[in-house]
């Protein structure tokens, strides 16, 4: 993050001091986990924002005339924090809308307020589905995918008669959001058991167990559901235990970050489906941030990188679409069913719950040793209209 060149980009974003905003300015603020359990999460987010605003600007940081003003601030992963910060932003940072955060539960602290401050909240990476579901209002919006989108691409490879899952999943309302829709996915296999573990579990052996033991006797095909965010993931536990030689359960996961995607390489064959694999996607949006991403690191983008940059495409779009005007209701009523561009193809703001339609991705694990992750290779694109996303709000 530190590096010199992604320094340049964030300058020429202006991101500055509150003291020295001027007036004909776009502010925005990111709020995220600069810090904290999901750290590396929070941090790929605002490399691709940067990146993603650079990009659709053409290179300027500027719309219709009107400088980008990006002002960062850590919430820690703290729902408390995160909702103080979001309500600084607004009333005393004067911005214009805000990105993030990087946690679900922030996510939830921090939505009340986007409605008390009548200001956009483009939502960004978090999942839990209540976001855009009973706990949404009006002013939010959220490129990135939520627990419905994960769950029913995921049951796409598993979803089949006579399988008996296992859920293991992080106690909070990403992992408990994720096991709910999960289970409304399904329609032919069956969860035995659901496993809750703390967000900050390394010591896997108890929970594993419980699942082996609800699955061991089951006849036909038994799966454990990995839903894991952060923190220590269980896949190195899971590889130790040798559960498909010693009992057939096979193990399922959607994607991750490229580090943690390396304990993929114990489970060759494995399959789920992912948001975003950066050799995944054909589109200019994808060449170029995957260019971008090689020319400052020297490695390629990751999992919250191009969320980050597709939040960018969308708020230039729509600031494009206005002329650079700002309003609040003038933005929602141009970003209500609008399409833009992304790494990932072409999402669109769904009009009733302000939800992306986008794509997903079938994959299935292939060890490359000149790979130090697991490679999850394309199976099945899964196209937004091959998925019936549940509409979740109460509006």
């Amino acid at each position: 993050m530190q590096r010199r060149s992604l320094m340049a980009l964030a300058a020429a974003a202006t991101l500055v001091s509150t003291s020295a905003l001027a007036a004909g300015e776009i502010k925005i603020a990111h709020i995220y986990s600069k810090t904290g359990p999901l750290e590396a999460y929070g941090k790929q987010t605002q490399t691709g924002l940067v990146m993603g605003l650079n990009y659709a600007t053409g290179g300027t940081m500027e719309v219709a005339g009107k400088k980008i003003v990006l002002i960062e601030k850590d919430d820690q992963g703290k729902p408390d924090l995160g909702k103080s910060l979001l309500a600084t932003a607004y009333a005393d940072d004067k911005v214009d809308l805000a990105v993030g955060p990087t946690s679900s539960g922030v996510a939830l602290a921090m939505l009340p307020v986007a409605e008390e401050y009548k200001k956009i909240l483009l939502v960004e990476p978090a999942v839990a589905d209540s976001i855009t579901g009973d706990k949404w209002n009006k002013y939010i919006f959220r490129t990135g995918r939520n627990s419905s989108q994960d769950a029913i691409s995921n049951a796409t490879a598993m979803d089949k008669d006579g399988v008996s899952i296992v859920t293991l999943a992080q106690d909070y309302a990403f992992g408990r959001d994720g096991v709910k829709a999960f289970k409304d996915a399904l329609k032919h296999a069956k969860i035995v058991h659901e496993e809750y573990l703390p967000q900050n579990t390394t010591d896997f052996t108890a929970g594993i167990q419980r699942a082996v033991d609800a699955l061991k006797d089951k006849p036909g095909r038994k799966a454990i559901e990995v839903i894991w965010a952060g923190g220590t993931p269980p896949f190195a536990a899971l590889a130790a235990q040798d559960l498909k030689k010693r009992y057939g359960i096979e193990v399922f996961t959607g994607g991750n970050i490229l580090p943690a995607m390396a304990s993929y390489k114990a489970f060759p064959g494995m399959e789920g489906a992912t948001y975003y694999y950066y050799g995944i996607p054909k589109n200019p949006s994808n060449d170029a941030l995957v260019a971008m991403h090689y020319k400052e690191f020297k490695a390629p983008p990751d999992f919250f990188t191009a969320g980050g940059f597709a939040a960018a495409e969308a708020i230039v779009t729509a600031l494009k679409k206005t002329g650079g005007d700002t309003n609040t209701n003038k933005l929602i009523k141009t970003m209500e069913g609008m399409s833009f561009d992304t790494p990932k193809g072409k999402m669109t703001f769904r009009k009733e719950d302000h939800q992306a339609m986008q794509s997903m991705y079938h994959f299935k694990i292939k060890v490359d040793p000149a790979f130090a992750w697991g490679v999850p290779e394309l199976v099945h694109e899964i196209k937004p209209e091959e998925m019936q996303i549940p509409i979740r709000n109460k509006r």
